[in-house]
């Protein structure tokens, strides 16, 4: 096997998605409405799709408890740290620990870990991604939303969290697999079409996130020194968190094989999603390009993994 050419193999698709994004923008070929369906489709079809096949064919233990509520508490520290530090650092912006914490797995990870380790190992993402999921679709929307001066109510935030399809695709799929009624159902053959639906219905997810991304990856007027150094803050933060997760679960779990999940989520940018609570031009410019920096890193710890081999 040349090294080169399985480095290329799997970091090439990643980079010609990207640049083909940024040149659909740069030409007009798709429209902001038009880029907006494909994530639409990506997130709230094909993923959907992911997840519920992943946490169908999953095998639940104890462990599969104690890994959410580990990352649930890992995004509650780096919110934590990033609130702490940032002012000491001289970052006055008040979405520094958001941009500090939480994972963009949903439009990101999951097609990045899996061209590096194929749709078979997705479960150990998965199980890393849960508990992040739940923090942010609960106490990080909280928090973002008590930080523009609004109080989001119990119930609203209830029903936002049951009608997301990524939280029903993820119910329905631990409901297959915990209660074991997936394994039951493979005789029938009914477990077969579920899959075949499953595969045929998130196939493009990757190529469709990734094109989305580039387009999205917009570097004019950045603020390079502040969004460099909430860049720097959360590198620091997730190296620190990522490596004590790294070896609490190869203590605890060693049979898990979680090390590449955890080291992937961990060089995740924040979630793409906070962009549309920053009120103000200048605040909004801030964290885009605060995104735009951390998906950059994120692409070329990719790359790294890839050609390390990890």
């Amino acid at each position: 096997m040349n090294p080169v050419m399985d480095t290329l193999r799997t970091v090439l698709p990643v980079l010609l998605m990207l640049f083909l994004g940024a040149f659909c923008r740069r030409k007009a070929i798709i429209s902001r409405e038009g880029i907006q369906a494909l994530k639409t489709v990506a997130v709230q079809i094909a993923l959907p799709a992911v997840l519920l096949h992943t946490f169908a064919v999953t095998q639940y233990t104890f462990r599969d408890v104690m890994i959410p509520l580990i990352m649930f508490a890992v995004c509650v520290a780096a919110w934590l740290l990033g609130k702490a530090l940032g002012p000491r650092l001289g970052m006055k912006s008040p979405f520094v620990p958001y941009l500090t914490t939480g994972f963009e797995a949903g439009m990101l990870g999951y097609a990045l870990f899996t061209l590096l380790y194929g749709s078979e190992r997705i479960p150990s993402f998965a199980r890393i991604d849960l508990g992040q999921v739940l923090f942010v679709f609960t106490l990080y929307k909280i928090l973002l939303s008590r930080s523009e001066g609004k109080q989001i109510a119990a119930k609203t935030l209830v029903r936002e969290m049951v009608s997301s399809p990524i939280i029903l695709a993820i119910a329905v799929g631990v409901i297959l697999g915990a209660t074991g009624l997936y394994q039951a159902l493979i005789p029938s053959g009914v477990s077969a079409l579920v899959d075949a639906c499953t595969d045929f219905v998130s196939a493009p997810a990757a190529a469709l996130i990734l094109l989305a991304i580039g387009y999205d990856l917009v570097f004019d007027d950045i603020p390079w020194k502040d969004a460099l150094s909430v860049v720097g803050l959360r590198l620091a933060i997730m190296a620190v968190l990522g490596t004590a997760v790294f070896f609490a679960l190869r203590l605890l779990f060693p049979e898990l094989r979680s090390e590449a999940a955890v080291i992937l989520m961990f060089l995740l940018p924040p979630p793409f999603v906070l962009p549309v609570f920053a009120a103000g031009e200048s605040q909004r410019t801030y964290v885009s390009a605060s995104l735009s920096l951390s998906t950059l890193v994120s692409i070329l710890g990719f790359a790294i993994l890839a050609m390390l081999g990890l």
